[in-house]
């Protein structure tokens, strides 16, 4: 066995893990995707509007002063458009 068939083996090997490992992670993603389907459901079918929660966690990803310049600005825009 030559250096360079050792090196390409390692090598083969080492990319079969990378694959493996993001396909483990996706798998996980996956189900915490439909965990998180499975909470809103249970939202909705206790009456809370799904949408309503969604802009919400939303809006706490961001920070305070990101959230207040989103806010004036809609508010700007709705006041210019009559909505207000």
């Amino acid at each position: 066995m030559d250096e360079s068939n050792t090196v390409e083996n390692v090598a083969a090997a080492e990319l079969r893990q990378f694959i493996e490992r993001i396909e483990r992670l996706e798998e996980e993603k996956q189900s915490i995707a439909d965990d998180v389907k499975d909470v809103f459901g249970e939202a909705k079918g206790r009456g809370y509007d799904v949408k309503a929660i969604r802009t919400i966690i939303r809006l706490r990803k961001k920070d305070a002063n990101e959230r207040i310049e989103e806010e004036t600005i809609l508010q700007t825009y709705m006041a210019a458009l009559g909505m207000e």
